[in-house]
């Protein structure tokens, strides 16, 4: 019987790779381990006032005398913060304006979110990933991923994928400015650079440039920018670059869910843009509309659902 035995483990293996790698992997997220998260909130200097336009002459006939008006640039985002904030979009000016004032983050100064990673037709846990997050005083900001394949299907096929997003935290939530891939170490040729000035993005994998809509996210930092919208319980439209191309995403809003984690239970807002790919995102409403949960369908009917197992937050401080 133990060749037997062996046979049927050899089998059940390789049935078992099929179901898991018949297809390319698709991880939604990004995850390693690391110790608990110690944070110290700072707050943020203010900001310099932005420097007025010089005034300028005109002269009509007949009237003698000169007439000066001064003409204001209406800024392309508003200089002070809301608590939630719609993005609208930008007023054009050929005048130069200062540069946005740092916002107040909605989420904590840092953070981080584990994630366990289930192929759903097998009900199977097949990686893990973490996202990273870091508000800066200078209102600059970064987000980092991993992800990486666990268990039985590290074994088979060992992946890991990293991820960053860099940009400022301006009043209308997180803009980006830049976006990295690496796929097992190595440069994934997936970037992105954001100019603002002129909205546009340049993707490396082809080398194009695309013109963007004003609130546009990379992959990552959607998920983080849904903190900042206003109203997203009537489903919002956000521009998002991946690292392969730039789309549209029309996030609709299926209503108000409780979900269970490994990391508790969640009352949360389901939202989904349905493309080539289907996206999937449960905020929590009662934590910062923090992503709990995370699923991608992908063109072929192959589901990942990513769970939130552990948040780390800094600690409150004691009260007196």
């Amino acid at each position: 019987m133990p060749i037997a035995l062996l046979v049927a483990l050899a089998g059940s293996l390789v049935l078992h790779a099929a179901a898991l790698f018949g297809t390319d992997l698709v991880l939604p997220g990004q995850g390693s381990e690391s110790p608990r998260l110690e944070a110290e909130l700072r707050p943020l200097p203010a900001a310099p006032a932005a420097k007025p336009e010089a005034p300028r002459r005109i002269a009509r006939k007949p009237v003698p005398k000169h007439l000066t008006s001064r003409q204001a640039t209406p800024p392309s985002i508003a200089p002070q913060p809301e608590p939630v904030v719609e993005i609208a979009p930008e007023q054009a000016s050929t005048a130069e304006v200062a540069a946005p004032e740092p916002a107040q983050p909605l989420l904590p100064t840092q953070g981080a979110i584990r994630f366990v990673i289930f192929k759903d037709s097998l009900d199977l846990q097949v990686g893990r990933a973490e996202h990273r997050w870091e508000f800066a005083a200078d209102g600059s900001y970064r987000l980092a991923g991993t992800t990486e394949t666990s268990g039985l299907a590290a074994l088979l096929k060992p992946v890991r994928l990293d991820i960053e997003s860099r940009g400022r935290l301006v009043a209308g939530g997180l803009q980006p400015e830049t976006f990295r891939s690496l796929k097992n170490g190595v440069d994934a040729n997936e970037n992105a650079d954001f100019d603002w000035s002129t909205a546009v993005v340049r993707l490396s994998r082809d080398g194009s440039v695309r013109e963007i809509a004003p609130g546009t996210q990379d992959i990552l930092s959607l998920n983080y920018q849904l903190a900042y919208v206003a109203r997203l319980e009537a489903g919002t439209a956000l521009g998002v670059v991946t690292g392969k191309k730039y789309e549209r995403y029309n996030l609709d809003s299926l209503g108000e869910e409780e979900i269970e984690t490994p990391a508790g239970r969640f009352r949360t807002l389901h939202l989904r843009a349905m493309t080539d790919n289907t996206t999937e995102i449960w905020i929590a409403l009662d934590l910062h509309r923090l992503p709990v949960k995370i699923r991608f369908t992908d063109k072929k009917g192959d589901s990942y659902s990513q769970m939130a197992a552990e948040i780390g937050l800094p600690a409150k401080p004691a009260d007196p």
